[in-house]
């Protein structure tokens, strides 16, 4: 099999849509049809079942997927690593960021490349969908998000910044007058939450009661910034965000006010123990040395 066509398939078998799958690799839908009909030639029985409605997989399909994905994820690490060393890069380190600051903090990632060249620095933002599941699964090496981080197989690192709170309100809300917004109103409209939090963690970011006990209601499920601040515009929730996001949202349409009542956020380095690598104690020597940003 070609590694075009590996890939199609693999990227079929996770999509089940020839659409989708034609867009997320840039190719007509016809390539994509092409390429499973020429391996199900190739192998003698049909890959996938197409109907009207779905596409499904055959157990000869998914059994192909199964053998398949270790062998292409093996080839491409493979490659990749060649490329790096044409570069002189000996390693990559992957920074997955929840904080909206990435440009606030560049001063950490260009001391930290100043200072280890041989090493390549990925900064990309996260998801809000099980992100210390991600950081266990390998998909990123260190996550920079807020604490407390109570899990025993993860490292809480240094500190990058500490922030306080502003509450986004749609424009017009009866709250959006008011100086300051006690955690108490909270009970009083609906909010947002993540799936697969800690309930922990989502606590401190948002409490479940408020300090007279009534339940903060979670009406909305999201797993992007994005689909926080739509609901926001749209009145259907309000939202307590870390101060820094006004500046990157300047929108006409929200309004902010500050929050009584909620802690500040600090945001640190976070990994897993076991997988401690020295790019990831240079990364966490290179922010305890430069020290926290203060907002």
């Amino acid at each position: 099999m070609e590694l075009r066509d590996i890939e199609i398939f693999l990227v079929l078998a996770e999509e089940l849509h020839f659409g989708r799958t034609a867009v997320r690799l840039r190719v007509s839908q016809a390539r994509v049809s092409q390429a499973v009909k020429k391996q199900e030639r190739r192998i003698g029985a049909a890959l996938f079942e197409r109907t009207s409605r779905a596409v499904r997989m055959t157990e000869i399909g998914r059994q192909l997927r199964d053998d398949l994905q270790p062998i292409y994820g093996d080839l491409q690490n493979s490659l990749e690593r060649a490329r790096m060393s044409a570069r002189g890069v000996t390693s990559r380190l992957r920074v997955a960021m929840m904080p909206f600051n990435v440009t606030a903090m560049h001063h950490y990632w260009q001391a930290f490349r100043s200072r280890h060249p041989q090493w390549e620095l990925q900064i990309r933002p996260v998801p809000f969908l099980d992100p210390f599941g991600r950081l266990r699964a390998g998909d990123m090496d260190v996550l920079v998000t807020w604490l407390p981080v109570e899990e025993p197989d993860l490292t809480t690192g240094p500190v990058l910044c500490t922030d306080t709170r502003l509450l986004a309100l749609p424009a017009g809300h009866e709250l959006a007058g008011r100086s300051t917004v006690a955690v108490e109103d909270f009970a009083d409209f609906a909010h947002a939450t993540a799936p697969d939090m800690p309930d922990y963690w989502e606590d401190h970011y948002l409490p479940f009661h408020t300090p007279r006990g009534r339940t903060i209601e979670r009406s909305q499920i999201v797993t992007s910034p994005d689909e926080l601040i739509n609901l926001v515009t749209m009145g259907e929730i309000i939202h307590a965000f870390p101060s820094h996001v006004t500046q990157y949202w300047g929108m006409s349409n929200i309004g902010w006010v500050p929050v009584s009542g909620l802690p500040a956020l600090s945001y640190a380095l976070i990994w897993r123990t076991e997988a401690e690598t020295d790019p990831i104690r240079a990364l966490a020597d290179t922010v305890r040395d430069l020290g926290a940003l203060g907002f």
